[in-house]
């Protein structure tokens, strides 16, 4: 006989975790720098960066600073991290006049 599962219940499947059981790996890790663009602001007025999709919370920055942060804190669905320093200008950004 077929066995019959109620409403809401699933079975198997990995819903973003890797073949090990544990969570994916994270594209940044805790400790290390990394330079990014704060591209907006949270709620809670901190400044909000991306590294390959992973949102990352920067206290005391502002929308449009290129900073160099240092990760402090990774979850499941998030990181937090704090400035470091300013982040190094791109080429053809200096003016030249």
């Amino acid at each position: 006989m077929e066995e019959r599962r109620g409403f809401g219940q699933r079975r198997g499947g990995f819903r973003g975790r890797s073949e090990r059981g544990g969570f994916a790996p994270k594209p940044v890790e805790v400790g290390k720098e990394y330079e990014v663009d704060i591209q907006e602001m949270s709620r809670r007025g901190e400044g909000i960066a991306r590294v390959q999709g992973l949102v990352i919370f920067v206290p005391n920055a502002k929308e449009g600073q290129h900073v160099k942060i240092k990760v402090t804190r990774i979850s499941s669905r998030f990181a937090e991290a704090e400035v470091v320093g300013e982040g190094e200008s791109q080429k053809g950004e200096e003016g030249t006049e």
